[in-house]
């Protein structure tokens, strides 16, 4: 007879080690503000892309704006990683979801009093592209401060839970609250929605100092990280793989509405459910992420996800069945989210301390600066020749690219690439 385990449950030790980040107090105040204020986030993301249809019924105009909207990204990337490398993170996090609350409330007075055009929405996108240009680097790189290098990948996958998590909560939620009161309210909700990030990055005790960088002026930063960046193959490589999956797969969340609406011929509950079947998918792939105990094969593993993603994307846009089209992009969500946490912890796993900003930065140029280019590109090209087979088409260049990586690249995480030297428990 087998042995009972140690902790007396079977799953007790699994489950221990997927959610041992949470032994640290501020990344559990983070995990839940984040909860809160994602479930807005999301919200606002339905009810904005619904509201641009709406008015629109363009699909160039949807990818107009998802270009105003993550294109500052692209931007300010690099100086939003510099600003990481040189400045309290911690700080910088407070300052720029303190402005997301402001542009989440001047969105919702304008669409609640009726003033809210296309050209509106667009700048105020811009707006938030700014400040995410900022953001995301110091939320990324400050995850290291509040777990330590030890619990690293399980805090990166778990920060991908909650994302994903209230990507299935935030577009049910909005797909009824759009119902009943329209996208004005959705705004509002966002914009209440940060006072429970604040409240729980004010509430942290910061106890492990930041790495300061050598003093040097800051084109010379911006040049170091960029030279160690695609200095280094094994970052230079999932880099690209990123870029290419970013330009040619990601955009089709822009393009929701369009499919929700114009080829499923349905209205925005069904648009929110396409969006909560994705969050399924990427919340599941998360979750498996955080159960994953050893960093070896996560390179070729992203690559793998690539191809996935690209087959499946490839079969979303031709169909046209609803229930088919859930099933889906759940397998869509699911592939995007393994390959996005496969390749941050890869990077993370590699980078010295003094370079975390900028190299988190360059990971969030490729995953979200690059799309609106994708994006406007598609729209334009969606606009001609119809959603489902632009789509369609670009989906088989990820396949392309991931296949490249996978049988070119070699494995990004192998022992001797490692900043600790070796293969062990995830960083």
């Amino acid at each position: 007879m087998a042995e009972s385990p140690r902790n007396g449950f079977p799953g007790a030790a699994a489950a221990g080690q997927a959610l041992r980040a949470m032994k640290h107090r501020n990344f559990r105040l983070f995990f839940f503000g984040q909860l809160a204020s994602l479930i807005g986030t999301w919200m606002q993301s339905l009810a904005q892309g619904w509201l641009v249809w709406r008015l629109s019924h363009s699909e160039w105009l949807l990818g107009v704006v998802g270009f105003a909207q993550f294109s500052p990204v692209l931007f300010f990337g690099l100086f939003g990683g510099l600003a990481a490398d040189r400045f309290n993170r911690h700080r910088i996090v407070v300052a720029t979801q303190t402005a997301a609350l402001v542009q989440a409330s001047l969105l919702a007075a304008l669409t609640l009093t009726g003033r809210i055009t296309i050209w509106e929405i667009v700048a105020l996108a811009a707006a938030l592209g700014t400040i995410n240009a900022f953001d995301m680097p110091g939320r990324q790189s400050f995850l290291v401060q509040m777990v330590g290098r030890e619990d690293l990948g399980n805090a990166i996958a778990l920060n991908s839970s909650i994302f994903n998590g209230a990507r299935i909560l935030g577009p049910a939620l909005a797909g009824l609250v759009v119902g009943l009161w329209g996208e004005g309210a959705c705004f509002a909700i966002n914009a209440a929605s940060f006072l429970a990030v604040l409240a729980s990055l004010l509430a942290m005790r910061i106890e492990k100092p930041q790495a300061r960088p050598p003093a040097e002026s800051a084109l010379k930063s911006l040049w170091g990280g960029l030279a160690y960046a695609f200095g280094t193959p094994p970052v230079r490589s999932l880099l690209i793989l990123m870029t290419a999956t970013s330009l040619t797969a990601f955009p089709f969340t822009f393009f929701l509405p369009a499919i929700a609406g114009g080829v499923l011929k349905r209205g925005p509950s069904s648009f929110a459910a396409l969006l909560t079947c994705s969050g399924i998918g990427a919340l599941l792939g998360a979750l498996a992420m955080a159960y994953r105990k050893s960093l070896g094969g996560l390179g070729r593993f992203a690559g793998l996800m690539s191809m996935a993603f690209g087959i499946l994307l490839s079969l979303f846009a031709l169909s046209t069945s609803f229930y088919l089209s859930c099933a889906l992009i759940a397998g869509c969500g699911f592939c995007m989210m393994s390959q996005m946490a496969s390749v941050n912890t890869c990077l993370q796993s590699l980078v010295p301390e003094h370079l975390r900003g900028r190299l988190m930065s360059l990971y969030t140029i490729t995953f979200i600066g690059i799309s609106p280019l994708g994006g406007l590109l598609l729209g334009r090209f969606a606009a001609y020749l119809g959603v489902q087979r632009v789509l369609a088409a670009s989906a088989l260049v990820t396949v392309a690219s991931g296949l490249v990586y996978w049988l070119a690249a070699g494995e990004a995480c192998s022992p001797e690439n490692l900043a600790g030297g070796e293969v062990g428990p995830m960083p």
